[in-house]
């Protein structure tokens, strides 16, 4: 298979669909049998799984996989990159933010590169709707993010990113659940196996319904690249002397993770059950 699309989703029931909607048959129409949709559902409480399931008859290429417990964007980007089956392996925001056309750019222009990204501060950028609020907040996060790691990248938070198959098999075994922090593993890892990183030019729009607080995600993120910078140094038996004692207490653990992940597949709509152990 040439490619595989990851979508997180949290509670997305009313943006989902409109979604799946324009990508499902965008790129069935241009790689047919060969690239695959995996929406990740992760600890929703509303009907997202219900959205995706629905679409699963018509679209056979479509993947859904369901994890009770809220692991954030970060796990559930994991659970499906571990479940992918690309050449090429992508993820994008369940919003429809960054449109088909923009995301296939990505496909296109990987290169020889191990991870491409989509720049939405580049100059030939076209950018729709963003409030000014979360555009400071990106740019200060960004500079943060280029003083602890010295990545030369300029938006390392767009949600859409695209890897090649080898890069995901060395990496993935050493990312963590970083909560806001993420795509910042994500991309220190790719530059600390010495593979070549892409930015380049996108479409983006600001999708009416977030739910992102700009402050308390501000706080968030802030903490979450400190303490992956700390993981990175000398210093890192100061995080697990925070986990086991501070930690608890600002960010409630996870439950376990299920024996077996909830896999629905097209056979799932038939009426059969079809469920791989992670």
């Amino acid at each position: 298979m040439r490619l595989s699309i990851i979508v997180p989703a949290f509670n997305e029931e009313r943006r989902l669909g409109r979604m799946l909607d324009i990508y499902l048959p965008y790129f069935k129409q241009r790689y047919g049998d060969q690239a695959e949709v995996i929406v990740v559902v992760n600890g929703s409480t509303d009907d997202t799984a219900g959205v995706a399931r629905s679409r699963m008859k018509q679209w056979p290429t479509l993947r859904v996989l369901v994890d009770p417990r809220p692991i954030g964007k970060g796990g559930a980007i994991m659970e499906g990159l571990r479940k992918a089956r690309g050449e090429i392996i992508g993820f994008v925001d369940a919003d429809g933010s960054t449109p088909p056309k923009a995301f296939d750019h990505l496909v296109h222009e990987i290169g020889d590169a191990g991870c491409i990204l989509a720049n939405r501060w580049h100059p030939a950028s076209h950018i729709m709707r963003q409030p000014w609020r979360r555009r400071v907040a990106s740019r200060v996060f960004n500079a943060l993010v280029r003083l602890l790691f010295g990545l030369p990248i300029r938006d390392t938070q767009c949600g859409a990113k695209a890897l090649r198959r080898e890069a995901v098999e060395e990496i993935l075994p050493k990312l963590g659940l970083t909560r806001w922090a993420f795509d910042v593993d994500l991309l220190y890892q790719l530059a600390r196996a010495g593979y070549h990183i892409r930015e380049t030019p996108t479409v983006w729009h600001d999708e009416a319904g977030s739910r992102l607080p700009i402050f308390r995600a501000s706080i968030d993120m802030f903490v979450a690249i400190c303490r992956l910078r700390i993981l990175y140094s000398p210093f890192r038996w100061v995080v697990a002397v925070y986990d086991r004692t501070i930690g608890p207490w600002i960010h409630r653990p996870l439950p376990p993770p299920p024996v077996e992940l909830e896999i629905v597949s097209d056979h799932h709509c038939r009426g059969e059950t079809d469920a791989e152990k992670t």
